[in-house]
């Protein structure tokens, strides 16, 4: 039997009409959208028939890409597929906390949306970007971000590909330090410079926000961004939930750590195929899957059950 781990998208995925056609076919999926109308009125008109400069401004981004990230899950748990662990990417984690009953779909939306507009206003205050560096390694990519006051590493993804984050005007002269050393630093289709010290206010109001509500251990192993590793007894959520958007994403280190817990099958739910990418990087001997529309969600089910 395969040892299962959900793991949910991030935001850069997005894209037209995501999440339609699941909803089409899952009431699982459907129930995840009724829930998020209800929190925040046309959120799956929004998914499903915004063009993507709307979906693409944080405070949109982040409540729908949710939402299609949840709706697989559930969809696929549906089918009586239940995974063994799961974690998210940036914004995937609240997707993850929410499917592992650490809050309800309904808190999970309120979370996510508020999260959403503290980040865009964060954003708003700086005039900051994120790029991927390519081909060289991390130590290497530190080392040039220590020559620059504003530009700092952020997503550890996978060998070979680090993103930073930093003001435009010297990301631009970071960009020719990575070419000088023969690597490639591509500009990410994001509105600002999360996951570092520009979202320091973002991350205090999540924290105020996430005093409303109750988290409970999660009944599903959670990986958190922050520490890389499973939530425990003891651990503080909230703390660890502010954190993570002001500090970086060790998405390499989570998918080591869940591998070496057993975890053999990969199913990304949600929007794009990034995370899929991502992990046969880290990782050639494990199986990945995607879900993220009617289609993905068949075939994939029609391969697990065989």
């Amino acid at each position: 039997m395969a040892n299962i781990a959900f793991v949910f998208a991030g935001q850069g995925s997005q894209y037209e009409g995501m999440g339609k056609t699941l909803c089409e076919k899952s009431a699982a999926a459907r129930e995840v959208f009724e829930i998020a109308d209800k929190v925040r009125p046309g959120t799956s008109e929004q998914c499903f028939t915004a063009p993507l400069s709307e979906l693409s401004i944080t405070k949109n981004t982040q409540p729908c890409l949710y939402n299609v990230d949840l709706a697989c899950a559930e969809a696929l748990r549906e089918n009586g597929i239940v995974p063994q662990a799961v974690a998210g990417f940036s914004l995937g984690e609240i997707a993850a906390i929410t499917f592992s009953g650490v809050v309800s779909k309904e808190d999970g939306m309120k979370i996510v949306t508020k999260r959403g507009l503290l980040m865009q206003d964060a954003a708003e205050k700086v005039d900051s970007a994120m790029a991927a560096v390519l081909k060289l390694t991390n130590e290497q990519v530190e080392e040039i971000c220590e020559k620059y006051e504003h530009v700092y590493p952020v997503n550890y993804n996978c060998p070979g590909q680090l993103v930073v984050a930093g003001l435009k005007d010297e990301i631009n002269a970071f960009a020719e330090d990575v070419a000088a050393v023969k690597g490639r630093a591509k500009v990410l289709n994001v509105s600002g410079g999360f996951h570092s010290p520009f979202m320091a206010e973002a991350a205090e109001g999540l924290f105020e926000e996430l005093r409303n509500y109750e988290l409970k251990l999660p009944e599903i192993p959670t990986y958190s961004n922050y520490s890389a590793k499973a939530y425990s007894a003891g651990d503080d959520l909230s703390y660890f939930l502010m954190n993570q958007v002001k500090s970086p994403v060790r998405w390499q280190e989570i998918v080591e750590n869940m591998i070496e817990s057993g975890i053999d099958t990969f199913i990304e739910c949600g929007a794009g195929k990034t995370l899929s990418g991502l992990i046969k990087k880290i990782n050639k001997d494990v199986t990945v899957y995607n879900v993220q529309d009617a289609e993905s969600l068949e075939s994939v089910l029609a391969e697990l059950k065989a």
